[in-house]
């Protein structure tokens, strides 16, 4: 009889293992033969050599899946386990339209068409601009996709900015420090990030600045290499704030900016750096414009109404 350990690194092992340790089970019952035993974050296999090869390909393929979407379902362990073969071979066009998997298990993947079109774009190009109204899952998506980038260490690291505007509030009246006065503003980062990783990794990410979230005034001056980087609220920026968030991209860098037209906080007669970004940069190879629509709206379906009654109201 011969032994294999495999380690587990870099994995939540509850989305990894299942409830109760469930995935592996599964395996263990495909292969009566062999013994397999999950302690820890290692699996010790027990069995002939033919038999470990094969089950050890399995949970490397397994493995794969998890850094890919984040968690593995008893479904994709049937799967695997009836097909036989790698991720590569079985996974179908459902798993290629997945973006992630989320802390829940809630699968993340495009509602319409223009979020696949978004979602497409990010993968052809190294910068994506998306405008459109609120509730068109702009930011959402764009998180999620830095998230996969991570797990796939397509990435080393994920950087979310914002410009600090207010909405007709003043942010010097704010109580507390600078991170309490900025930190309501990046709420729906903070909320999509929850949504997409398990609170304890969540925190791990945020002390080893794998993940950082800091306001557009914090970018000057650095090259953003090996990231993701996410710019959100693009309408708010200014022509010089665009330009040298922009001129941060290094090396093996991906950027996304966000931003919606129809809610410019910025100072009367101002110009705002998305439309003037927008304008100069169209038809630039290696960066893509996408546009939402009302059609897009995933929240409230009142929502969708709102907003072609405002623009309705503006023409």
């Amino acid at each position: 009889m011969v032994e294999k350990v495999i380690t587990l690194e870099n994995i939540s092992l509850p989305e990894f293992l299942g409830q109760h340790n469930q995935n592996i089970k599964e395996v263990a019952n495909a292969f009566p033969k062999s013994k397999l035993v999950s302690r820890g974050n290692q699996i010790k296999i027990q069995g002939s050599s033919n038999e470990i090869i094969r089950i050890e390909d399995i949970i490397q393929s397994l493995i794969q899946h998890y850094h890919r979407y984040g968690k593995v379902s008893p479904e994709k362990v049937q799967n695997l386990l009836q097909q036989n073969g790698s991720e590569e071979q079985i996974e179908s066009k459902a798993d290629q339209a997945i973006i992630a998997y989320g802390s829940r298990g809630k699968i993340i993947r495009p509602k319409t068409k223009n979020q696949e079109v978004f979602v497409q774009s990010v993968f052809k190009n190294d910068i994506v601009f998306a405008f459109g109204p609120a509730g068109t899952g702009k930011t959402f998506l764009s998180v999620a996709l830095a998230v996969r980038a991570l797990r796939e260490k397509e990435v080393k690291k994920i950087i979310i900015t914002r410009p600090v505007v207010e909405a007709g509030e003043n942010l010097g009246f704010l109580p507390g420090d600078l991170k309490e006065k900025i930190d309501p503003y990046l709420k729906p980062i903070y909320d999509a990030l929850h949504d997409l990783v398990p609170s304890e990794k969540l925190k791990d990410y945020f002390e080893k600045n794998i993940i950082e979230i800091a306001p557009l005034a914090y970018m000057r001056g650095r090259t953003l290499d090996n990231a993701f980087v996410l710019l959100d609220e693009a309408q708010n920026t200014s022509p010089m704030q665009m330009k040298m968030f922009l001129t941060r991209m290094g090396p093996n860098s991906k950027m996304i900016i966000n931003g919606d037209r129809s809610q410019v906080d910025l100072k009367p007669n101002s110009i705002s750096g998305l439309d003037h970004s927008v304008s100069i940069l169209k038809g630039t190879k290696g960066i893509e414009i996408v546009e939402f629509g009302p059609e897009d709206v995933t929240r409230h379906k009142l929502v969708k109404k709102i907003i072609e009654a405002y623009q309705k109201d503006k023409k």
